[in-house]
């Protein structure tokens, strides 16, 4: 489903990090958490994954059938739709509610006014937010802020969900509640790359884990454990 060929990354500057020789595949379905301290290249990989960087000549980045580092500029917004993006600072626009935020994301998609009206709803009762449809931002707790941007990165039913730090910004309780709900996404067949520093988080989880440190590939667990 994912796959990184021989996936390398420079920069010249040391502020940004670099990756070196990423061999990677995540079969469709997974649950994969990819670990590392700052700097070891995680967003690094999520930005190739996402079409915003590309590989040294000779590498290669796939989605399914689709070679990402080939894609022209014009049609990145139609493969990034297949991609659902959830932030550690949310994202979300405070001057529209909850229903819009989600409706919005439908809307720039090129979903029918109909579509919206069915699918909003059902979205915010899966993240279980139904009850704040009319609430602005600002009015939600930070967990609560964290389901509107779940329910807006599957408003348009993408194959890959990306989780870039979601937990960062919340308490235990509420981080136990966002790694259960997508748990339960994953379950029905999304596939689901986590980006965390959170060691408790990924220890409970009990799934595969990826490890970078440098710009490489140390450790790649079928059932991990964050050790670095």
């Amino acid at each position: 489903m994912i796959r990184f060929v021989k996936a390398s990354k420079k920069y010249s500057s040391k502020q940004d990090a670099s990756l070196s020789d990423i061999n990677l595949e995540i079969k469709a379905g997974e649950f994969v958490s990819l670990v590392g301290q700052s700097g070891a290249g995680k967003s690094t990989l999520i930005r190739m994954l996402t079409g915003e960087e590309k590989p040294e000549k000779g590498g290669e980045v796939w989605i399914e059938d689709i070679r990402v580092d080939k894609v022209k500029p014009e049609f990145l917004p139609y493969l990034r739709r297949r991609i659902g993006v959830i932030f550690q600072d949310y994202k979300l626009l405070n001057t529209r509610t909850v229903f819009e935020n989600v409706s919005l994301a439908m809307e720039v998609a090129g979903a029918s006014k109909q579509e919206i009206a069915r699918d909003v709803p059902k979205l915010l009762e899966l993240v279980g937010i139904a009850h704040k449809s009319e609430n602005y931002p600002k009015e939600l707790s930070g967990g609560e802020r964290q389901r509107v941007s779940i329910a807006r990165a599957l408003s348009h039913n993408p194959i890959l969900l990306i989780a870039d730090e979601p937990t960062g910004n919340l308490d235990k309780p509420n981080s136990y509640e966002i790694m259960t709900l997508l748990l339960k996404i994953n379950n029905s067949g999304t596939t689901v790359l986590l980006v965390t520093h959170d060691q408790e988080v990924v220890d409970k989880l009990k799934k595969r884990v990826v490890t970078l440190q440098k710009g490489k590939i140390v450790l790649d667990q079928a059932v991990g454990m964050y050790y670095i």
